[in-house]
């Protein structure tokens, strides 16, 4: 299988070496989203607003892959502080629909100011 690395309309390309998103046959694999607008400032507030813009950045991703966030059948999530898990599973239930995707939550140490990454796995429709 072939890697086809996308760069998602309206996002600015990473620095470091890696694809935000790569599309290998049916599959659509999103590097690890943060809290960035547009023009890669950290958006202002908290655990709500920060899961708000990963999610949109997700979605950017997946639109650029061929699909939508109703084709994710897999989620990572890391978390800062798992005092925000609350919180932030409110906001992530409004992006996702039953039956929902597998998904696991860990605390990770993330840069500063960084409360929430989201990476995913979907398939093609």
């Amino acid at each position: 299988m072939t890697r086809d690395a996308r760069q998602p309309e309206g996002m600015s390309p990473p620095r470091a070496p890696y694809s935000p998103v790569v599309v290998s046959g049916d599959l659509v694999f999103t590097a690890g989203q943060v809290a960035f607008d547009r023009d890669g400032n950290l958006v202002p507030g908290g655990i709500a607003e920060q899961t708000r813009q990963v999610l949109a950045n997700v979605e950017a991703c997946l639109a650029a892959g061929g699909c939508g966030i109703d084709d994710v059948v897999k989620v990572g999530v890391f978390l800062a502080d798992l005092g925000d898990f609350e919180a932030f599973n409110r906001e992530y239930a409004t992006h996702f629909t039953a039956p929902y995707p597998a998904r696991t939550t860990v605390r990770a140490g993330l840069a500063d100011g960084l409360l929430v990454e989201i990476d995913v796995i979907a398939r093609r429709p």
